[in-house]
């Protein structure tokens, strides 16, 4: 029996996937900016199309099992709030593939384009970094950007969370990175060799503070609370990064943390220390650096 649907084209579904979302009041912030963006992202993928290539294909004509299936991905978005990324088991970062699913947040890191640019002007020579540090790890992604920023450099990764783990060990694979990129398991600094020594540290660690947890779309709280959440003022984990990293950076070493919307909390929390902040695409207000030799001892 066939089953007879409203729609007949991509553009037909595409229209109905927008006007969903719009009608769901659904969030964004995992790699799309808006329904629009997320609905032709969902579309083409579902579909197994090039994701760079919706115009001509939006009057194809499609068969019923595959409307059936666009559709069953429009309402889990829709109804479900699942992220586009934990549906698609994909995410996007400048141009890198990394899979992603429930087990780790969604790669969307604004140090991602501070690596792109090999964290200029703070780090001179690119080729001259020898060894890395990521803090909080999650799907690897920030590590593996790192790897390309940093050609000289092996790369330590720690995360807290064994499933996190498996999800970067995926990563690391697939971009043919297990020489360079060594993944450990434990909080923070515990679990890395004694007397080890980075030119970088970076981290974009659990930030959110605990009010602005409790306001969190259902999108990002389908996301691990232990990456997400940072205590009353977000700081945590941050202030745990900070005390310590310099017993692990080199003389002339620098600490990079995201703190996103925190800026205030911080600099309440380091109110002794000058951090500078970086620009992105945010904005100046949500990533700082430290220099090894602004750190406390």
């Amino acid at each position: 029996m066939t089953t007879q649907y409203p729609f007949s084209t991509l553009r037909d579904l595409l229209r109905y996937a927008v006007t969903r979302f719009g009608q769901a009041k659904l969030a964004f912030g995992h790699g799309n900016a808006n329904a629009y963006d997320e609905a032709a992202y969902l579309l083409l993928h579902t579909l197994s199309l090039p994701l760079d290539m919706l115009d001509p294909f939006l009057d194809a004509t499609l068969t019923d099992t595959e409307i059936a299936k666009v559709l069953d991905v429009i309402e889990k978005r829709a109804t479900d709030r699942i992220p586009a990324a934990y549906l698609t088991q994909e995410a996007w970062l400048h141009g890198y593939r990394f899979y992603v699913d429930e087990r780790t947040i969604v790669p969307r890191s604004l140090i991602g384009e501070l690596l792109i640019e090999h964290l200029s002007p703070w780090i001179s020579q690119p080729h001259g970094v020898d060894a890395v540090l990521e803090l909080c790890t999650g799907s690897a992604c920030l590590s593996v950007l790192a790897a390309d920023a940093f050609p000289a450099a092996t790369i330590d990764a720690v995360d807290l969370s064994a499933d996190a783990l498996a999800v970067a060990r995926r990563n690391v694979d697939d971009y043919a990175l297990a020489e360079r990129i060594t993944l450990f398991q434990g909080d923070l600094y515990a679990p890395l060799p004694a007397g080890r020594r980075y030119n970088l540290i970076f981290a974009n660690p659990p930030y959110v503070n605990t009010d602005s947890m409790s306001r969190l779309p259902d999108e990002y709280r389908r996301e691990p609370t232990l990456a997400l959440a940072g205590g009353d003022d977000g700081m945590d984990v941050v202030r745990r990064i900070v005390e310590e990293a310099r017993n692990w950076l080199t003389d002339d070493g620098v600490l990079v943390v995201e703190i996103g919307n925190e800026r205030r909390y911080a600099e309440a929390a380091f109110g002794g220390l000058d951090p500078v902040w970086l620009s992105t695409s945010a904005g100046d207000d949500a990533v700082f650096l430290l220099h090894a030799g602004d750190l406390p001892d």
